[in-house]
């Protein structure tokens, strides 16, 4: 499955570069291995027509410190 995600210009960046090879959101889509993320960059609240796709890997859940319903996924 793919999920479209909006992201701020800092994160998108540093996904570009490989610097943050992971993601953080509230699990409300029900994430799971294998899934692509099509990460957009949101500027001002607009779509700068940049995106990236990244694969999750592994996904993170019920770990303490990691509020309820989120989750930490690598890609």
């Amino acid at each position: 499955m793919t999920h479209e995600l909006k992201t701020y210009p800092k994160y998108f960046q540093e996904t570009i570069e490989g610097n943050k090879p992971f993601e953080i959101r509230k699990n409300d889509r029900d994430y799971k291995k294998g899934d692509i993320l099509e990460m957009m960059e949101f500027k001002d609240g607009k779509n700068t027509g940049r995106t990236v796709r990244v694969l999750v890997t592994y996904i993170l859940e019920e770990f303490a410190g990691l509020e309820d319903g989120y989750c930490i996924m690598a890609t």
